[in-house]
């Protein structure tokens, strides 16, 4: 009998070849106690109830599913949203932080930490903290801070301070390392926090099952409404919105699909590698020196993807495909303009993969759900300037 796709890793935290928990020996306590705390407390009824119960009272879930009637007759397809963006802090990073927060305080931890890119998961790790009144200290690459000056002030607002980190390319992959090394300095009273399936185990799978509530969610919402998606298409950077979309779908018949940004795509032109404590995915060069990425896109900006997308593009279940930034920015605007909501420049990834494939490699009648993973409030400033420049 075939196993089902997105189960559980192994017992050494690997999905296939790629996971794993690469990480220095002073980490390896904090990494075995996150792992047994989280397995008992996804085992106890209480806590998955009262993780429920904090999205929909606190978090706005469900969110609900949108069909973009414009849009659909301009591509030739039937078009529908997932909508993460209407979700408390405006993005699906609430599901992953409620139920970190709610270990934290299970594990008798004061403080949480946090990486942060677009600055989407450093607030809503923020609005966690003040909710079940924990210290938060965010780290964020000191370019984004500039790209995200409004995210930064928010999160200051909630009460964290934020750490502009002025090492390597000064973006979430040095976020990420710092935060690491803020860890290993204070595990005894701080939690830390991770935005995305990525990092060493138990992360990537505890991050995947936080999520999994907006797929299991969407797969329930399109049976109610009579279809099952041909295709279910989420943008990736990390990829934590992607795997859980992917976890709803991933043992039916819908097609599978992650959009990377084209200056950061680890499976299309990426190696096998160790990066962050996992091995997945990695832009590096011959020698396995990790390479830059670039997007529009602060929350995309990073040179590899979590393990479980390396797994199921290995075992052929998802395809991961690229979109540019020019791409994007038309593919922003449009959705704006024919339907009225503007995404998150992360999703808007996902819009111009299905825009330019429409007709093609989507066939004409094709029903497409996407995962509209946050609104584009934090962008408006940044996409006003590219735009001008495109122009001038």
């Amino acid at each position: 009998m075939n196993q089902p796709f997105m189960g559980p890793p192994d017992k050494f935290g690997r999905f296939g070849e790629f996971g794993g928990r690469f990480v220095p020996e002073a980490l390896m306590p904090a990494c075995l106690e996150l792992e047994a705390a989280f397995d008992d407390a996804w085992a106890d009824e209480l806590f998955r109830n009262e993780f429920h119960h904090v999205l929909k009272e606190f978090g706005g879930r469900p969110t609900p599913i949108t069909y973009c009637e414009r849009a659909s007759d301009a591509l030739g397809i039937s078009l529908y949203l997932k909508r993460e963006d209407l979700a408390h802090t405006g993005s699906h990073k609430i599901n992953n932080v409620v139920g970190q927060a709610l270990l934290t305080r299970r594990m008798g931890k004061r403080r949480m930490i946090a990486e942060t890119g677009a600055g989407q998961h450093g607030v809503a790790s923020a609005t966690a903290a003040a909710k079940f009144g924990l210290e938060c200290t965010v780290f964020m690459g000191e370019v984004d801070t500039k790209r995200q000056e409004l995210n930064v002030f928010r999160m200051e607002l909630l009460g964290a301070r934020v750490v502009p980190v002025t090492s390597g390319s000064k973006t979430l992959k040095d976020a990420v390392s710092e935060a690491m090394r803020e860890w290993v300095t204070c595990v005894t009273d701080t939690h830390y926090c991770l935005g995305s399936v990525m990092g060493p185990h138990p992360f990537p799978y505890m991050v995947r099952e936080f999520q999994s509530v907006l797929g299991k969610e969407a797969a329930s919402q399109c049976l109610e409404r009579g279809f099952q998606p041909d295709f279910v298409v989420a943008c990736i950077g990390g990829g934590s919105n992607a795997a859980g979309l992917f976890a709803g779908f991933a043992n039916s018949s819908s097609q599978l699909v992650g959009v990377e940004a084209s200056g950061g795509a680890a499976i299309s032109g990426g190696s096998p590698g160790v990066l962050h404590g996992m091995r997945s995915m990695i832009i590096q060069g011959e020698s396995g020196q990790v390479e830059e990425a670039h997007s529009i896109s602060a929350g995309l900006d990073y040179p590899g993807i979590g393990p479980e997308h390396s797994h199921l593009a290995a075992q052929g279940r998802a395809r991961y495909v690229m979109a540019t930034d020019h791409e994007t920015l038309d593919a922003l605007q449009f959705l704006s303009s024919h339907e009225g909501i503007i995404p998150a420049l992360e999703s808007a990834h996902a819009v111009a993969w299905v825009m330019r494939e429409s007709g093609r490699e989507i066939p004409t009648g094709s029903t497409v759900l996407i995962n509209l993973s946050g609104r584009g409030d934090k962008d408006v400033a940044q996409v006003r300037q590219e735009l001008r420049a495109r122009r001038d």
